[in-house]
C-alpha cells in the first residue's frame, strides 16, 4: 500500500514538473490558421501564442484579413501596440509600481492578437474568452497590464483566452466618411476591427482548441465600454454569445455623425488639406495628426459648447458614433438592445474606482479634515451624505473610505442593468460590486479602478504590486476566476464557493459583493444613488 501510494506522489511530481517547463522549439506549439502556420510555446502546460496577425489597414482604410504567409510564422513574441496621442516620458513612481505597465512598442500595423489554451485541434470544445483592453477609445493595448496575461486562466479553466490590439484615438475614429468610399468605415475603424479579430476567432480557434460557437467577450473600463458598442453592432451579432463589462458604463451615448464629421473637416483644416486632397493626410507624420486632431475636437466642443451641449466629465473625445451603417443605434435603445438580447450580461464596477482621497491629497486623513472636505462639497447634506455611505457599506474602516466610494461609474452599470434585465424573455443579467480592498501602500489604493483584473485573470502572483499578494488574495482570485470562467461555459457565474447568485432584476437590485466573505446584498447603495442623482439635478 505504501509503495502504491509513493508511486502516485512520484507520478504526481513528474507531471508537476513537465508542466513547469518551458517547452520551444521548430515542432514545438504548431497549429495553422487561415493565412498560414504559426509557431509558439508551451508555458506551465499551456499553449501561448503573441502577436498573430488578424488583419491589416492602410491608414483610415477598412481592415481586411492579412496576406498569407509562407511556412510557420513564429509568434513567441508581443506584437506592436496603438500609437499613443502622448507618448509615455516619464511616469508617477509610485503608481508605476502599483500597475508596472508594459508600454510595448507602437506600430500603426498594430492588429494583432494572442491566444493560450490547453490544447491544439485536439477536439475538445473549450470556452473562448475574447479580452478586450481598457484605456479608453484612446490608449492601452493587450500586454499593458501584467493582470491580462491568460495563462493562468487558460489553464485553470481549461478554456482558450484571446486579446487583442486594435486602432485607437484619431487613427481608430476620424471621420473621414464625407470625402469617399476609401474612408466609408473611418468613424468607427476601432470596432470594426474588434469585429474582424471575432471574425477570427469563427474562423481559427478551433485550431487552437476553443469553441467558435462559446465566445465571450469581456473588457475593463474602456474595454466594457468597447463590450458595450460591440453587443449594439448589427454586424457583430452571432460572433460572440455572452459578454461581461466591468467597469465599462460611463458613456451611455455616442458622438452623432454631424459633430463625427465636424471634427473630420476641422482635423483637414489644422492640417491645411483640401477636401480634394483628403489622401495626403495618410502620409501627415502621426505626431502632427495627432495635435491636428487634437485641436479639432477642442474647436467643436467649443463650438457645440457655446450651443448648449455639454459632454460631462470626460468632455469631447475620440470613440465610436452613430455612422448609420457599422453603428446605426444609441447603444442603450431599444434597437441595440433588440440585437443582444439573448446575450447573458455580467456586469459591475469596483468599490473605489478613481478615488478622491488620492487626488485631494487625503488617502490616510483624519476624520476631521475629511468631514471639512465633505461639509465642502456637500454643505447642510454632508450628515445625510455620510450616512447613506455607512449604509452601502457598513464596513468601512479609514476616513478616506467615506469619500472614495464610486458614483461615476456603478450609477450607469445599474441603469445599463435595468435595461437588460427589463428586456420580456431576455438573457440573464448578472450584477456585482468587488469590494476587497487592497493593503498595498498602507491601504491607499483600496478596491480602485482596474484592481479587480488580478483576481479575474488569477494572476496574484504576477500583479503582487498591486495586490501584495498573499494566501488571502490568491483564494478570492480562485473564487473571482472562477465565476468569469463559469459564465463564460455556461451563462451562469454562481458556484459552489459563493452563495447563490441570483440574476438581477430591476425589482431585487440582486447584487453579489465579491471580496474575503462575499455575499448577496439586494439594493445595496440604492440610498446613495438616490443622494446623488438629487445632487446632480
Amino acid at each position: 500500500m505504501m509503495r502504491i501510494k509513493l508511486l502516485g506522489m512520484l507520478m504526481l511530481w513528474a507531471l508537476s514538473q513537465i508542466q513547469a517547463q518551458l517547452l520551444t522549439g521548430e515542432n514545438v506549439a504548431v497549429t495553422v490558421t487561415e493565412s498560414g502556420q504559426v509557431r509558439g510555446f508551451v508555458s506551465g502546460g499551456i499553449f501561448t501564442f503573441k502577436g498573430i496577425p488578424y488583419g491589416t489597414a492602410e491608414r483610415f482604410a477598412t481592415a481586411t484579413k492579412p496576406e498569407p504567409w509562407e511556412g510557420v510564422r513564429s509568434s513567441l513574441s508581443y506584437g506592436p501596440v496603438a500609437p499613443l496621442l502622448n507618448p509615455v516620458t516619464a511616469v508617477d513612481d509610485e503608481s508605476e509600481f502599483v500597475f508596472d505597465h508594459d508600454w510595448g512598442y507602437t506600430s500603426e500595423d498594430c492588429l494583432v492578437l494572442n491566444v493560450w489554451s490547453p490544447g491544439l485541434k485536439d477536439g475538445r470544445k473549450r470556452p473562448v474568452m475574447f479580452w478586450i483592453h481598457g484605456g479608453g477609445f484612446t490608449a492601452g493595448s493587450s500586454q499593458e497590464l501584467p493582470s491580462y496575461h491568460g495563462e493562468n486562466l487558460a489553464r485553470s479553466g481549461d478554456v482558450v483566452v484571446v486579446s487583442i490590439n486594435h486602432r485607437l484615438n484619431v487613427l481608430g475614429f476620424l471621420d473621414l466618411s464625407a470625402y469617399g468610399d476609401a474612408y466609408a468605415t473611418s468613424a468607427n475603424n476601432s470596432i470594426v476591427d474588434l469585429k474582424l479579430a471575432l471574425e477570427w476567432v469563427q474562423e481559427n480557434i478551433e485550431n487552437f482548441g476553443g469553441d467558435p460557437g462559446n465566445v465571450t467577450i469581456f473588457g475593463q473600463s474602456g474595454g466594457g465600454a468597447k463590450v458595450n458598442t460591440l453587443m449594439a453592432m448589427p454586424a457583430a451579432k452571432g460572433l460572440f454569445h455572452k459578454a461581461v463589462n466591468q467597469s465599462g458604463s460611463f458613456r451611455e451615448s455616442m458622438t452623432t455623425k454631424e459633430v463625427s464629421q465636424r471634427i473630420g473637416a476641422e482635423t483637414l483644416r489644422q492640417l491645411e488639406i483640401s477636401p480634394a486632397e483628403v489622401d495626403r493626410i495618410r502620409e501627415v507624420p502621426f505626431a502632427e495628426l495627432a495635435a491636428a486632431s487634437g485641436k479639432a475636437l477642442k474647436v467643436v466642443e467649443d463650438q457645440l459648447k457655446a450651443d448648449g451641449q455639454s459632454f460631462g466629465i470626460f468632455g469631447l473625445g475620440w470613440g465610436p458614433s452613430v455612422d448609420g451603417t457599422q453603428l446605426p443605434y444609441q447603444p442603450s435603445s431599444a434597437e441595440a438592445l433588440a440585437l443582444a438580447k439573448d446575450v447573458p450580461l455580467l456586469i459591475g464596477t469596483v468599490k473605489n474606482e478613481f478615488m478622491a482621497s488620492g487626488r485631494a491629497g487625503l488617502s490616510h486623513a483624519s476624520e476631521a479634515e475629511i468631514m471639512t472636505y465633505i461639509e465642502n462639497i456637500h454643505g447642510e447634506r454632508a450628515g445625510e451624505y455620510v450616512e447613506a455611505v455607512r449604509t452601502a457599506y457598513p464596513n468601512t474602516k479609514m476616513p478616506s473610505d467615506l469619500i472614495d466610494v464610486d458614483l461615476m461609474f456603478r450609477p450607469g452599470a445599474v441603469r445599463q442593468a435595468n435595461g437588460k434585465a427589463n428586456l420580456t424573455n431576455g438573457a440573464p443579467v448578472y450584477m456585482y460590486l468587488f469590494t476587497w480592498q487592497s493593503p498595498v501602500m498602507d491601504g491607499k489604493y483600496k478596491a480602485m479602478h482596474c484592481m479587480e483584473l488580478p483576481f479575474v485573470f488569477n494572476n496574484i502572483d504576477r500583479c503582487a504590486n498591486m495586490t501584495g499578494g498573499g494566501e488571502a488574495a490568491k483564494a478570492l482570485a480562485a473564487t473571482v476566476s472562477q465565476s468569469w470562467i463559469n459564465f463564460a461555459r455556461t451563462g451562469d457565474p454562481g458556484h459552489e464557493g459563493l452563495p447563490e447568485w441570483e440574476a438581477y432584476t430591476e425589482d431585487t437590485g440582486a447584487t453579489m459583493m465579491l471580496d474575503l466573505e462575499s455575499e448577496v446584498r439586494y439594493h445595496p447603495d440604492s440610498r446613495l444613488l438616490d443622494f446623488n442623482t438629487r445632487s446632480s439635478r
